[in-house]
């Protein structure tokens, strides 16, 4: 990939115990793509995610948004400079209206300071503009019809596309979504598709983990696989998914061997069976 100095990532380690479960020498996101990130479950593509987001600390290595580091950092000062992440699993806060969980997640709110708090003229306006941005992005998602509703009436799919309108409230400049379309029924997924393809042209480059390769193929720039940790491939969609080292990763072959088939060392013989 080329690099404008967006996100980039090295030497990065986690390790569980005696299990590595990321490893991954470089990686980087170029500013305005569709980034997928894929591979067999297990291959560490969440943990990754929750490390350079600041949900699981990094044995070591360095990553840098926009220029600044962010290794150690929170998650919540990751999430203020511009990197925002959703997850797996949806999470709302189902006794508050659609809207009031969109709202939620706007920076710098003016009503959330002590002092400011108590002078309603202070932020009463802002608040009005900002509720007003919170609609109109329900809307966005096609969730108009239930702005005013409980998030916990919702279904599964609704809630996702809840959640792509809260991170978008958050005015990212990287959103990273971990599985966007797990859960998620057909009449629901083509429209959270529609959605995530418009948001490059919104200033937001998108990073995501999928597992589905007719959505990777659908909406990504970029393609990166990983095995075991650490990344094996990365392309096009139509690249990656014709990569035989990709292809073995899903059939079960270890890093090692993976890696030699990428350098095109041979692989060690197998043991002759015993007579």
């Amino acid at each position: 990939m080329t690099s404008d100095g967006f996100l980039i990532a090295d030497d990065v380690r986690r390790a569980f115990g005696g299990v590595t479960a990321v490893d991954v020498d470089h990686f980087e996101v170029e500013r305005g793509s569709i980034v997928a990130l894929i591979g067999p479950n297990g291959a560490g593509k969440t943990t990754f995610f929750n490390v350079l987001t600041g949900f699981e600390r990094a044995d070591q290595g360095s990553w840098a948004f926009e220029g600044t580091g962010l290794a150690g950092r929170p998650a919540y000062a990751i999430a203020r400079s511009g990197l925002v992440r959703t997850f797996q699993t949806a999470r709302v806060f189902p006794r508050l209206s659609v809207v009031d969980n969109v709202a939620l997640a706007a920076p710098g709110q003016r009503g959330e300071r002590l002092f400011s708090s108590l002078i309603p003229v202070r932020w009463r306006r802002q608040d009005e503009e900002l509720r007003d941005r919170a609609r109109e992005l329900v809307g966005w998602v096609g969730l108009g019809g239930k702005a005013d509703d409980y998030a916990g009436t919702l279904s599964g799919g609704q809630r996702k596309l809840l959640e792509l309108a809260r991170a978008v409230m958050a005015a990212p400049r990287l959103l990273m979504l971990d599985e966007p379309m797990a859960g998620v029924n057909p009449a629901l997924r083509q429209a959270l598709l529609e959605k995530i393809t418009e948001l490059p042209s919104e200033g937001i480059t998108v990073l995501f983990v999928e597992h589905d390769m007719d959505v990777v193929s659908a909406i990504a720039d970029v393609v990166v696989c990983m095995a075991q940790g650490s990344i094996i491939a990365s392309g096009t969609p139509a690249e990656v998914a014709a990569d035989p080292v990709v292809i073995e990763a899903y059939l079960g072959r270890s890093v090692d061997d993976l890696r030699d088939m990428s350098t095109g060392a041979p692989t060690a013989p197998e043991p002759a069976e015993e007579p």
